[in-house]
């Protein structure tokens, strides 16, 4: 029986690897800049957190509406259309583009909302400058997501990863000399950082579009662009998929956005503590995303051959694969919850000794919650992949948007401010919405398979 299942583990792990590593890039790039601000204090790190919260926002639509570009081009390359393929990389860089100015634009329309939002003061004084720097780093960001998915769409997933292998060295390197002032560099704090995560991403755009160039295979995708000739169709049809997987994104960073404003009401403490464990938790999830492109990459394949069966069969085993391997990370969660935040603060700081102990205990007591909803999330975001997969995006919006904002939202609110649980209460919240929208997209996906399979 689970045999199955079991032999596809090899392949959809050979898949999943480099966008898993490409995706942990992302990560490492807010864990270096996490890390090095938080010997800086907890107010700075608080900072970055309130900062990044608005970015993390556009920067979901941005993301989730390109990940429309995946499916297009894996149903073509499945189909042998190199043509199709194309048509989707050019209108999907001509969207990306104009998406990742319009939410350059939001946001910085929206900065003022940080001074009515009852956070410190101190906290949103060191946040704006960096938050100038960092939104202008979603142009770059949102751009090269473009090639990231037709790449995947391709079952390309290597080139992408290098990409952001490279833009972690550099952004870590600017880091190091501007956060602290090192080698006689001036010494910017959490604007060194900005500075380090806003470089890293043009040189991100600027290497992988070389390394598909240089490539004999995807020359001839990459290059040779008629941007004058655009076609209403491949636009009508990015945006129909794009648009809803934009919102799913958004729902899910959203709550988790909403999380660390409800903290940041607790004060600082609970926003810098709030800010390790999410992201502790997100470094995890990359794993969950990046099975989650291997099942669209592979439903999209099988939707092009018509091949149903294949297709439920081969999603269910992303699926199980997926739910042992959080398991796994909920262990370690468990056994590391009091070691990890140490990694975030000087704990030798006398200063500070009282509110980085604090902060220490605090997101321990987030990571109990956090091991648990590893397997919702998980399971979640590779389930919507392999119906992204099927191009079915509508519903899932739907239940996206029930799972965190009718169920989950209510319980973070009323727990987190309205009764003793405070941060553990908003992450309870966090964890009932994850395992709703589970269940949920889990049903959705059976119940669309099994009609496919009848009807075909």
């Amino acid at each position: 029986m689970f045999q199955q299942y079991t032999k596809e583990f090899r392949y959809n792990i050979k898949l999943s690897v480099p966008v898993i590593l490409g995706m942990l890039g992302h990560t490492f790039v807010q864990l270096a800049d996490n890390i090095m601000v938080g010997q800086l204090g907890t107010a700075e790190l608080a900072a970055v957190s309130l900062g990044n919260s608005f970015v993390f926002i556009a920067m979901s639509l941005g993301i989730g509406f390109s990940t429309a570009i995946t499916p297009l081009v894996a149903e073509a390359d499945g189909a042998g259309n190199k043509e199709n393929a194309k048509k989707a990389l050019k209108h999907g860089l001509v969207l990306c583009t104009v998406l990742s100015l319009m939410l350059f634009g939001v946001i910085m329309l929206a900065k003022p909302l940080m001074y009515s939002m009852k956070q410190s003061e101190e906290v949103v004084a060191l946040a704006v400058p960096y938050l100038d720097l960092v939104a202008f780093s979603l142009v770059p960001l949102i751009i090269f997501q473009a090639f990231k998915q037709f790449s995947e769409g391709l079952s390309q997933t290597k080139y992408p990863m290098y990409a952001t292998i490279m833009a972690n060295v550099v952004n870590v390197i600017i880091n190091y000399l501007l956060i602290f002032g090192s080698f006689g560099f001036p010494k910017m704090g959490i604007v060194g950082a900005a500075i380090g995560t806003l470089v890293s991403r043009f040189m991100m755009v600027a290497y992988i579009w070389y390394l598909l160039k240089s490539k004999k295979k995807f020359h001839d995708y990459v290059t040779g662009f008629n941007f004058r000739k655009i076609e209403k169709k491949v636009i009508k049809k990015i945006v129909n998929l794009g648009f809803p997987s934009a919102l799913q994104m958004f729902f899910e960073v959203a709550i988790f956005t909403a999380a660390i404003w409800l903290s940041g009401v607790l004060g600082k403490n609970a926003q810098a503590a709030n800010q390790i464990a999410l992201n502790l938790s997100s470094m995890t999830f990359m794993f969950g995303m990046g099975l989650g492109i291997a099942a669209m990459i592979r439903v999209g394949n099988q939707k092009g051959l018509r091949n149903f069966l294949e297709l439920r069969r081969i999603g269910r085993s992303i699926f199980l694969l997926t739910l042992l391997l959080e398991i796994l990370f909920a262990g370690l969660f468990l056994l590391g919850r009091h070691w990890f935040p140490t990694l975030y603060l000087d704990l030798d700081d006398a200063m500070n000794i009282a509110d980085n102990t604090e902060v220490v205990v605090l997101a321990a007591e987030l990571l109990l919650v956090a091991a648990f909803f590893q397997i919702s999330d998980g399971v979640q975001v590779v389930v919507l992949g392999a119906l992204r997969g099927l191009q079915d995006v509508k519903i899932p919006t739907l239940i996206t948007f029930i799972a965190y904002w009718a169920i989950g939202f209510p319980v973070s609110y009323y727990l987190g401010l309205h009764t003793d649980l405070g941060s553990i209460g908003i992450w309870v919240g966090l964890l009932t919405g994850l395992s709703a929208s589970a269940v949920m997209l889990y049903l959705r996906f059976n119940y669309l398979t099994k009609k496919l399979i009848v009807n075909s």
